[in-house]
């Protein structure tokens, strides 16, 4: 009991007048990463987090991880787009090096099956 009346009076001797320390400034990404195009990797590598007591800031942490997380999964829905896009271009027989039709595959009303079609 001696010891908690004593480290209250402490605190409160040691307060002062009631003044408060000024608040510090949150330390912030020395580099911050550009806003104007996406991210690649030489910002990833370059990207050094501020330290803190505890580690590194976790609003730096999380602002990046989501920035991160984000932009790749904007390249995945584009990536998938662009394969959906390539699988519909592809035929049968397009781009493969084989005719699509061959010789007698034409439908019975096209000129090269009718006889004597002047040829």
């Amino acid at each position: 009991m001696v010891v908690v009346v004593g480290a209250v009076t402490l605190a409160v001797v040691g307060g002062g007048d009631g003044g408060q320390l000024s608040e510090a400034p949150p330390d912030r990404l020395d580099d911050p990463l550009p806003a104007d195009r996406p991210l690649d990797r030489e910002d990833v590598e370059a990207l050094r987090l501020p330290m803190t007591l505890r580690g590194y800031r976790m609003a730096d942490v999380d602002d990046v991880l989501g920035r991160l997380g984000a932009e790749l999964a904007e390249r995945d829905a584009r990536i998938a787009e662009l394969e959906e896009a390539l699988a519909g271009a592809r035929t049968p027989g397009f781009g493969d090096g084989e005719p699509a039709e061959g010789p007698g595959d034409y439908p019975p009303d096209h000129p090269a099956d009718f006889e004597g079609s002047g040829s």
